[in-house]
């Protein structure tokens, strides 16, 4: 199937803008505003709420609440299907190496473990990392630490695993895809994207995924019947 074209424009402005990206003045806010938010709504998430659901059936927080021992933090995305947390993503300004920042997977990490997420994302769009979060966090682990897959775009439009290997087989004998229950719905989309790995499916962007949005009344207070 196609790649959809709002994907491939995303990935040519970053690779033509790339430089300027990577030194450090594009900052975190951007990045999600520019690129992390229009690649999820590719995917089917509702990124600002345009179906008008009342606050806790949203399908994306941004800046959601969690608490981690006696202080409230914050995570970039909260992804959820009918009001129930699936993941959350955290993103960084692509001066950031995510494979090479253990700060970075900490954070997250410590996010997902907090909030009994199965698994997590760690992206600044030029790269996607993928964390098992049922693993308990510590402050001196590396950045490889509970990670399970990572991925890097380049313009044609694939993706391909980055230096961690890509270990999807232990992903499902340890139950990491099957503990996130999406149903017919983009979070279930999104992860059976993950497992295809190495194309654009592998984050569930190809125009299969793209082309199958949830039906829904432009303004609703509740979810349909049968959702999630």
């Amino acid at each position: 199937m196609p790649v959809p074209e709002s994907v491939l424009t995303l990935i040519s402005n970053f690779e033509r803008n790339y430089e300027r990206y990577v030194k450090g003045h594009y900052n975190e806010t951007q990045v999600r505003r520019d690129f992390i938010d229009p690649l999820f709504t590719a995917l089917g998430w509702d990124m600002d709420n345009k179906s008008g659901y009342a606050e806790e059936y949203r399908d994306v927080i941004h800046e959601d609440a969690i608490k981690i021992g006696s202080s409230m933090r914050a995570p970039d995305y909260s992804f959820r299907v009918g009001g129930t947390r699936k993941f959350f993503v955290e993103a960084k300004k692509p001066s950031v190496k995510i494979k090479d920042d253990p700060d970075a997977a900490f954070q997250l990490r410590r996010y997902g473990w907090s909030a009994k997420l199965p698994l997590s994302i760690l992206t600044d769009f030029e790269e996607f990392a993928v964390y098992d979060c049922r693993i308990k966090p510590d402050k001196a682990d590396k950045a490889s630490t509970a990670a399970q897959c990572r991925f890097e775009w380049n313009l044609t439009g694939r993706i391909f695993p980055g230096q961690v290997r890509c270990s999807l087989a232990s992903c499902h004998s340890s139950g990491v895809f099957g503990a996130v229950k999406g149903g017919r719905s983009p979070a279930q989309r999104t992860l059976d994207g993950i497992e295809k790995a190495l194309t654009l499916k592998g984050l569930g962007l190809d125009a299969g995924f793209a082309s199958c949005p949830r039906a829904r009344p432009a303004a609703r207070t509740s979810p349909p019947s049968g959702r999630g």
